[in-house]
C-alpha cells in the first residue's frame, strides 16, 4: 500500500505527519520515500544511515551536424522549443528537454543521437529498523519529475509505504501523487489552507485518487475548512490540535511519537482510518 502524504501549500506540517506517520507503524515492515526532491528535509528528523547513491539523469538530444541536413524537423516536434534550427546551426536547450526522444525518433537524416544529462542523485538506507530513501536535485534544476519517478522506484511492494510529497499541486507534486492507493492531504484552517486544500482536492480527483484529509493546528483557526470537507465528502481523517511539545521537539529534529506514546497512538489511528477508507474505495470499485 503506498500513501502519500501531500498538500496544497508548503508550511502544513506534511513531513511532521509523514514522518510520525512511519515511525509510528512496524518500521520492518515500513517504507518512507522523500519525494520533495528540491528540499529534502524528512533525513534531518530519521538521520538514517545511507548505504547505498546512485546519479539519475535524463536522455538529451546531441546533434551530428555533418549529418544533419538542417530540416527543421527535429524543432517542430519538440513540444518544449529544446531545439532551434539555423542556416548551419542546431541549438540545444538542455534545461528544457524532457527527454522524451522524439526529435531523435523522427530525425529523417538519423543525424540525432542521445546523451545522458545527470539531474540529481537518489539515496538509500536505514534509519533504525524503517527504511528510507530520498532524491537531490542539482542546484539550479528544473527538471524534478524523471527524479521523483527514481525515488518512487524504490518503494517496496511487500511494504507500507509512505511517500513525503512535494508542495503545492504542480507537476512535481502530480508525478509524486501518480499511482499511490491513497493521497492524505495536510491543511490547516486559514484562508490560505482552504484555498489550498481545494486545489489539491482538485488534483487528486483528476488523477482518480481517494483521498482524506488531516487539519494540523486545527484548534487556531475557523470552522470552514472542516465545512468545505463536510461540502466536498472529503473525508476528515484526523485533527491535530496545536501541541507546544509536539513544536519543540520539532525544532529539535526529533519525531513526537518517539518521546510521546499519545502521539503515537494518534499517528497509529491516522493509519486505520486511512485503511479503511481505502479498503471501502477498493470494494466500492469492485462491484
Amino acid at each position: 500500500m503506498n500513501i502519500v502524504v501531500a498538500s496544497g501549500k508548503g508550511g502544513t506540517g506534511k513531513t511532521t505527519v509523514a514522518v510520525n506517520l512511519a515511525l509510528a507503524l512496524d518500521q520492518e515492515k515500513t517504507q518512507l520515500l522523500d519525494c520533495d526532491v528540491e528540499e529534502p528535509n524528512a533525513h534531518l528528523f530519521l538521520k538514517p544511515v545511507f548505504d547505498k547513491s546512485r546519479e539519475v539523469g535524463i536522455p538529451v538530444p546531441a546533434i551530428n551536424l555533418a549529418q544533419c541536413s538542417f530540416c527543421g524537423r527535429c524543432s517542430e516536434v519538440c513540444a518544449f522549443n529544446a531545439l532551434a534550427v539555423l542556416k548551419n546551426q542546431v541549438m540545444v536547450f538542455e534545461e528544457l528537454c524532457h527527454g522524451c526522444g522524439g526529435c531523435a525518433y523522427l530525425c529523417p537524416e538519423r543525424a540525432i543521437t542521445e546523451r545522458h544529462r545527470p539531474i540529481g542523485i537518489v539515496e538509500s538506507g536505514k534509519a533504525g529498523k524503517l527504511d528510507y530513501g530520498h532524491g537531490r536535485l542539482n542546484p539550479g534544476e528544473a527538471m524534478s519529475p524523471p527524479l521523483i519517478n527514481a525515488v518512487k522506484k524504490m518503494s517496496n511492494p511487500e511494504k507500507i509505504t509512505i511517500i513525503d510529497a512535494p508542495p503545492g499541486t504542480s507537476c512535481p507534486v502530480v508525478s509524486a501523487v501518480k499511482g499511490c492507493d491513497y493521497c492524505v492531504l495536510v491543511t490547516e484552517p486559514t484562508p490560505f489552507g482552504l484555498n489550498d486544500l481545494d486545489l489539491a482536492f482538485q488534483m487528486v480527483n483528476k488523477l482518480d485518487i481517494p483521498a482524506g484529509a488531516v487539519i494540523n493546528r486545527s484548534d487556531l483557526g475557523d470552522g470552514k475548512v472542516e465545512e468545505y470537507c463536510q461540502i466536498k465528502n472529503l473525508p476528515l481523517l484526523q485533527k491535530i490540535p496545536f501541541d507546544r511539545a509536539l513544536a519543540e521537539l520539532y525544532a529539535c529534529g526529533e519525531p513526537v511519537v518517539l518521546h510521546r506514546s499519545a502521539w503515537r497512538n494518534r499517528f497509529r489511528e491516522l493509519f486505520t482510518s486511512i485503511a479503511e477508507r481505502q479498503k471501502e474505495v477498493v470494494r466500492w470499485r469492485n462491484i
